[in-house]
This record gives structure tokens, C-alpha cells and sequence, in this order.
């Protein structure tokens, strides 16, 4: 499955991802076969970080 390329949509997906169903970003990026950075790059240039402790982007 590819990951939405828009954004917004991609930090939703995501956090509910990591919310429902991951217990980490790593889990979910290994799971999914996707590159960690990819995600945590195309989420910065909306200034949403991976906060570990939270498991979800903020």
C-alpha cells in the first residue's frame, strides 16, 4: 500500500496508524516497508515531529 502524498492526510494516517495498530514509528515503517525518513521529512515540512514518548506526530 502506498502512504498518502499529501501532508495532512499522511499525518492523520499516521498517527492513527501508531495509535490503533504500532507500537512505534519503527514498527510501523517495518511493517509497512517504508523509509523512516520519508515520512519524518515529509511531516516537517508541515513542523510535525515523531514524539517517542507520545508514539504519534506533534
Amino acid at each position: 500500500m502506498a502512504l498518502p502524498n499529501d501532508p495532512m492526510i499522511l499525518l492523520s494516517y499516521v498517527n492513527t496508524q501508531l495509535r490503533d495498530n504500532y507500537s512505534s514509528l519503527s514498527e510501523l515503517c517495518k511493517s509497512l516497508c517504508v523509509d523512516k525518513e520519508d515520512i519524518t521529512s515529509k511531516l516537517s515540512t508541515i513542523d510535525y515531529e515523531y514524539d517517542e514518548n507520545l508514539n504519534k506526530f506533534v
